[in-house]
Parts: C-alpha cells; sequence; structure tokens
C-alpha cells in the first residue's frame, strides 16, 4: 500500500527529537513521499529550515511561500529568498499561501496583496500553488480567478473545510482538492459529504502534522504516518479499498508535480 502526505510541517520543533523515527514510521506504514511546506516568519530562517529537511531526506519534498499568518512579514527581502528558494531540486511548490479572516494575524489588506503577489510569483516560476482559506472561502476563490485563471501549473487547496460550491469552484480551476485528518473528526459530517463528491482524480490526503491528529489518535501529536487513517476515512466513504484510495491519491500527487516514483 502507497499513500502521499501532500502537507507537512515536519521541520518544526515538535519532531526535533525524533523526526528520524518520524520518517522512517510514515515508510513503514506505505508513505512513499512527504511534501514539507515552509511557514512562518520569512526573515527568521524558518523557509530555508523546510527546505534543509527535504534535502536531507530522499521521500521529503518542499514547498515555500509566506503564510496569510506572516502577510504583514512580507518584502522585498521575503520576495528575493523565496525566489532563491524555488530554484533548488527539492522545493516543488509555491505555499502555502492565501487568506485567512479567522484569526487575521495579519491586516486583510496585506493578505490580499501578499497572495495575489506570490500567484504572480509562482505563475512565472511555472509551480504549483498550495492554497490555504479559512473564513475566507468567497474572496480566496474571486482572487483565484482574478491571478490564476489559465495558469498550467495547478494546486492544491490544502486542508479543505469549505463547503461544496467552494469545492466546485476551485476544480473548475484545475485545483487538487487535499482533505486532511478533521474530516474523520465526530462532527464533520458535513465536510465528508463535500469528501464523496470530489472526483477521484482531483483527491489528496494529508495531515497538515502536528496539527489535526485523525480519529482513533486525537490528542497526540500528528504525523506523517497517519495520512493512513484519513485514507480510511475517504474510502470507506466512497465504498472502497484503502490501498486503492491510497494509490490513486499517490499518482493524482506525482502527476501534479511530475514525480516518478512508482505506485505499482
Amino acid at each position: 500500500m502507497f499513500y502521499v502526505d501532500s502537507h507537512a510541517h515536519i521541520d518544526g520543533p515538535e519532531y526535533d527529537a525524533d523526526r528520524d523515527e518520524v520518517i522512517a514510521r510514515a515508510g513503514e506504514a506505505g508513505v512513499r513521499a512527504i511534501l514539507n511546506v515552509g511557514t512562518g516568519d520569512p526573515h527568521g530562517g524558518n523557509l530555508e529550515r523546510a527546505v534543509a529537511v527535504a534535502e536531507r531526506y530522499e521521500n521529503v519534498w518542499a514547498a515555500v511561500g509566506v503564510h496569510p499568518h506572516d502577510a504583514k512579514l512580507f518584502d522585498e527581502r521575503a520576495e528575493e529568498l523565496l525566489r532563491a528558494l524555488v530554484t533548488r531540486p527539492r522545493v516543488i511548490a509555491w505555499g502555502e499561501i492565501g487568506l485567512d479572516f479567522h484569526y487575521d494575524h495579519s491586516p486583510r489588506a496585506a493578505q490580499r496583496e501578499v497572495f495575489r503577489r506570490q500567484l504572480r510569483l509562482a505563475r512565472k516560476a511555472g509551480l504549483p500553488v498550495i492554497i490555504h482559506s479559512r473564513a475566507a472561502d468567497d474572496e480566496t476563490i474571486e482572487i483565484l480567478r482574478e491571478e490564476w485563471r489559465g495558469a498550467e501549473c495547478g494546486g492544491i487547496m490544502h486542508c479543505f473545510g469549505g463547503d461544496l460550491p467552494m469545492a466546485e469552484s476551485a476544480l473548475a480551476l484545475g485545483f487538487l482538492i487535499s482533505f486532511a485528518g478533521n474530516v474523520t473528526f465526530k462532527k464533520a459530517e458535513p465536510l465528508r459529504e463535500v469528501a464523496k463528491q470530489v472526483p477521484l482524480a482531483r483527491l489528496l490526503i494529508e495531515t497538515d502534522c502536528p496539527y489535526l491528529t485523525p480519529v482513533p489518535f486525537r490528542g497526540r501529536r500528528n504525523e506523517p504516518a497517519r495520512v493512513v487513517e484519513t485514507a480510511r476515512c475517504l474510502a470507506e466513504l466512497r465504498g472502497m479499498d484503502v490501498a486503492e484510495l491510497g494509490r490513486i491519491t499517490t499518482e493524482n500527487f506525482t502527476s501534479l508535480f511530475r514525480l516518478s516514483f512508482s505506485c505499482e
């Protein structure tokens, strides 16, 4: 059985004591690849740290971008850093970027501007984007329609938590839809109904670890091996074998990022 964790944060301090073991457990669980997504202050070494982890482990790739929480910190120096990092061979995506009007850690005007700016940079670099949207679904889609329509590099709606119309809008723009451990939560029935409707060819799974630990491990630190629980939940929703769902989502990931490892 093969799986991909399409969104993780394993470079964080939560894994400093046992990162090698976490990577090993992922492999034992059948996780063939992990996309490690760099976030945090772009001037604090966070993005470089995420890339360094991808360069250390053969089954880990990286994405870099300025999260909406940190949009207020985006400046010319941050842009220069991102331009340099995305040329590294292990960096395969720009993100996570987007809008977060739930926490509003950065002013909304700054979030909008930095979101648009990074979409344009990613489009110029020819990289898929990883989109974060919370309490801002309509505006996220509006900006994507204006800035990303017609882009050939695609992208991922990460940790999807929106409704079916949002999913359909994202699919129309060429995005894949990724579900995290929250789809397994007891009160997530509306999200599970959306998950049933996403075409298999456009479906991804992720952990967003160390967050959103799936049932039955809630209350513990999340890690890439537990992406299997999300796969199991989605497979049950669709009445299919979990190994088949793992194979399909792995192929979706490799197709988006033009990676060549086998799913056989």
